[in-house]
């Protein structure tokens, strides 16, 4: 594990992992990068896996004033030039998908590949509404009240019943959490971070080889938004994952990886 400082003197915490094509992946608003534990020993089989915390995640530096998402792609971009990638495709879950949308339309030279899992083009205002949920039950600090306002709704109601342990002690380590100030202070921050995301009118310009990958059953952002992006961005390739919420990965950990693995070692052009 190493840091980077950034121009704007913030550190980012990062990781490089495996060998292969590089891929960097980028983490839902509530994730840092050791949630990516488990894929780690097959994706790295194939590819060279930079895993990060983007500003207010994880290990990474905390921002003390307001900020645009659009931030996160800029300090990204620093991150993949300091660790010495011409080019790498680039991943993202939920909010890492927009950071990686905005990262792509502002250093194309630097992406090779676009995966974009349970993403969105803009902050809709039912999407905005959530965030603002959640805020307001943050500022209570009561972690069972935030855990109830955000985690129930990002698995299918398949996953919840058939893994119902998994649930219950995921619940109890995410309650401790959820009553962190710290943490909850940049949760708020990164939901503000969205307010002005909206990057439909620029879809077109995306030309990176890209992978849309939606769930049937997410309650967070509904696949109607990943049929918009494939529709959008030209010559993408569109997954929808039945019986699945917003955290994919999670409830199809096995299709996560042939689709992150397989998409990024598509390299040498297929003529039919």
């Amino acid at each position: 594990m190493a840091h980077f400082t950034t121009s704007i003197g913030k550190r980012l915490h990062y990781q490089v992992i495996g060998e292969g094509e590089p891929v960097v992946i980028l983490n839902g608003i509530m994730m840092n990068v050791m949630s990516w534990t488990p894929f780690l020993s097959n994706l790295s089989k194939n590819c060279e896996v930079v895993l990060v915390d983007l500003l207010d995640m994880g290990k990474s530096s905390d921002m003390t004033e307001p900020y645009k998402q659009a931030l996160q792609a800029d300090v990204l971009a620093e991150l993949i030039r300091h660790i010495g990638y011409s080019k790498i495709s680039v991943m993202g879950i939920s909010y890492g998908g927009e950071v990686a949308i905005q990262f792509t339309l502002g250093y194309p030279e630097l992406v090779n590949r676009l995966l974009l899992f349970n993403t969105s083009s803009y902050t809709f205002p039912e999407l905005w509404a959530d965030g603002m949920r959640w805020n307001e039950v943050g500022k209570t600090r009561d972690g069972a009240a935030y855990y109830e306002a955000t985690i129930p709704y990002f698995y299918s109601k398949k996953f919840q019943t058939e893994h119902a342990d998994w649930m219950a002690n995921r619940k109890s380590v995410l309650e401790k959490t959820f009553s962190d100030p710290h943490f909850l202070d940049r949760m708020e921050r990164l939901v503000l971070s969205t307010d002005t995301y909206d990057v439909r009118d620029r879809l077109c310009e995306i030309k990176a080889p890209t992978l849309v990958v939606g769930s049937m059953m997410d309650e967070v952002i509904p696949h109607r938004e990943q049929v918009y992006l494939h529709e959008h961005i030209a010559g993408s390739a569109l997954v929808l994952l039945p019986d699945c919420g917003h955290c994919s990965m999670l409830e199809s950990p096995a299709a996560f990886v042939a689709l992150v693995s397989g998409f990024v070692n598509v390299t040498d052009p297929i003529n039919i």
